[in-house]
Parts: C-alpha cells; structure tokens; sequence
C-alpha cells in the first residue's frame, strides 16, 4: 500500500533554520489594492470593513495573490488595529485617511479583567477565516503554501490609540510614555496580554507561523524601544511558547536599525523581519533566519532596477536560511507584472 504523501513547507523550512536553494517568497501585503481582483471584491463588498469582517471575503481576498503568484505563504487578511477595536475603541477606515480611532475607552489592568471571552467574541470572524483558509488551501492546490496569522505589537497599537490614527512622528504617543511611565506601561502591558490571547487563538484555528508587526518602532530612541518594543515583544514570545511549544514566531520591528539584532537576540523570535532601510549584510551573522528586504519602491518600478535588486539581496544571503520579501507592504501603485517578474527571478535560482 503506497504510503501518504508528506507535506513540504519551503516557508516552514526556512524558520527551522535550513537553506534552500531557492528562498520561499511571501510579500507582506500580498493582498491589496495594486490587484483588480481585490478592488473588485472591495467594490462589492461595500467597504474595508465589510470585506474584512466577513470571513468568506477575507478567505478569498488571502487566497487572490496565490493564484497569482504561487507565493509560499499566506497571510491572513485583516487589519492590525483589530485588537483596539476589541477592546472598544471605536474604529473606522476612511478612503485617502486610512483608519481613524475614537476616544480610548476607559481600560482595566489586565485582560482578565477586561473579560477575555468578550475579547475574543469580537474576533470571531479572524478566527472563522484561518479556519476557511485551512480548508480552502489544500483544495486549491496550495498544499505546500503555509499559513500565518498575525499582530500589531503593543507599541505600535498603542501608537495608534492614543493618537487616534496615523501620524508621522506620533508626538502625542511619546510624549505621553515619558510623562506618564507608569500608566503607559499598563496600557503596553495589556496589549501585551490581548496580543498572546490573539495569536495563541490564531494558531489553534490553524495558523502555522505568526507574525508581529511593529511597525512605528523605529520613531524611538534606544533606551525607550528596549522598554516598550524588545520588553514586551519577549513577554509576548514567551507566553506563546509556553502555549504553543516550537511555535514560529517573525518579529518586525521596523526601523529598528543597530538595534535589529539586539531585538532578535533578546526577544527569542523564530525569525527577524527586515525592513528597506538596514542592510541584510550586517545582519547575516544573525543566528536565526532573516526575512526581507526588498524595496517596495524598486518593485513599483520594476525593470533593470528590480532585477539588480533582487540580485544582490539573494547573492548577499546565499547559502543561509532566507525567506524574500519586501522592506514593508506593497505600495497601491505596483503593477501586478512587476510581482510576476519578482517572483520569476527568485524562482530561476533553482
């Protein structure tokens, strides 16, 4: 009797640490606006929130940039700023703004106080679409693309809490850490502990990897990224493994510059995202796998540019443990041919 076939995970081979002739290649914000695809779903469905919020076009909006493109990995469509919402603050996208939070609620300590079931009731749907993903991949044909959830980290959440949406320097944040340490520190404290509650849910419905995004760790100064992005990230990391045994963990924490591989260090992530701005050579003596850290810019543009590009980012990491993606997402302007050329000029190294 034959026996059953086993299942190969380029992706998943990467964070157990093994080179391959060929990195996996997954690109953050694979799905998004640059396909027709997702704007024609978006047109449908009404809204981001409405395309988000219902699991059978989040499924299908995950699943647009595999059929694509045969990435070896899918990522979760959702949002960051879900854990906020969760927790009560009022949230909305706006077209041209992007999203816009209302005031912080008044917020207990601890998530136990808050009441985890009525957290995690308000994210039901993340959950039913990792569960619809887990089905639908083997069915489409995807039996070797691996599946990762997601977070915000608890600095860039708060980030976005207190300013109330996006900013560029994110004044208010800052200057509310240094004048009130102490109440800063439980307001990180328990998005520290909504964001175990949220992967460790996020794995059991399916998710083989998970990713944290801290996305605006790069406006702190380093005594300050030590305490609110590598302290908590580490907590974060050890509670998951406690959960969730040999978990895989990618921590980005961008713009994190001389001090990428202080946080890789210290936080016991599986993996270290990298964005555009730090250069992967000073990083390959790194101990665990690196992910990153093309351009978006350079893959808008395409062309020579692109080529010499994905080039030097794949002769700079041959022969270590590698996954390729971008620096951060992909901008709304890229031309999906420029994705198919990327992806072609990775793969051609097999």
């Amino acid at each position: 009797m034959p026996s059953e076939p086993t299942s190969f995970f380029p992706f998943l081979e990467a964070l157990e640490r093994r080179s391959q002739p060929v990195p996996p290649l997954w690109l953050m914000r694979q799905a998004g606006r640059y396909l027709p695809e997702y704007r024609s779903l978006r047109a449908k469905a009404g809204s981001f929130e409405a395309m988000m919020g219902n699991p059978d076009h989040a499924c299908e909006v995950t699943l647009q940039p595999l059929r694509r493109f045969g990435f070896d990995a899918a990522i979760l469509f959702s949002n960051i700023l879900t854990i906020p919402a969760a927790l009560g603050q009022d949230l909305r996208f706006e077209d041209g703004r992007g999203p816009v939070l209302g005031e912080i609620p008044s917020l207990p300590a601890t998530l136990a106080e808050f009441g985890e079931e009525k957290f995690q009731k308000k994210l039901a749907c993340v959950y039913e679409t990792l569960g619809l993903l887990r089905e639908a991949l083997p069915r489409e044909g995807f039996g070797q693309t691996a599946l990762i959830g997601f977070s915000g980290a608890p600095w860039t959440l708060a980030c976005y809490m207190v300013e109330r949406g996006g900013s560029k320097e994110f004044a208010a944040t800052r200057t509310l850490a240094y004048a009130d340490p102490a109440g800063f520190d439980a307001l990180i404290g328990l998005l520290s502990e909504a964001c175990v509650a949220y992967l460790s849910r996020q794995i059991e419905a399916g998710a083989q990897a998970v990713q944290i995004f801290d996305s605006w760790a790069g406006v702190l100064p380093p005594a300050q990224f030590r305490r609110y992005v590598t302290q908590p990230t580490a907590r974060i990391v050890a509670a998951l493994n406690a959960r969730h045994p040999g978990v895989k963990i990618i921590g980005f924490p961008r713009g994190a510059g001389t001090l990428a591989g202080e946080y890789a260090r210290k936080t016991g992530i599986t993996a270290l995202g990298v964005d555009e701005q730090t250069p992967l050579a000073d990083l390959r003596e790194t101990e665990i796998p690196l992910q990153g850290n093309l351009d978006p810019f350079v893959l808008r543009a395409g062309g020579p540019a692109l080529e010499r590009a994905v080039d030097e980012i794949l002769l700079t990491m041959q022969g270590r443990p590698f996954i390729f993606n971008l620096g951060h997402g992909i901008n709304k302007d890229t031309p999906p041919e420029h994705v198919a050329a990327l992806v072609a000029r990775v793969r051609a190294q097999g």
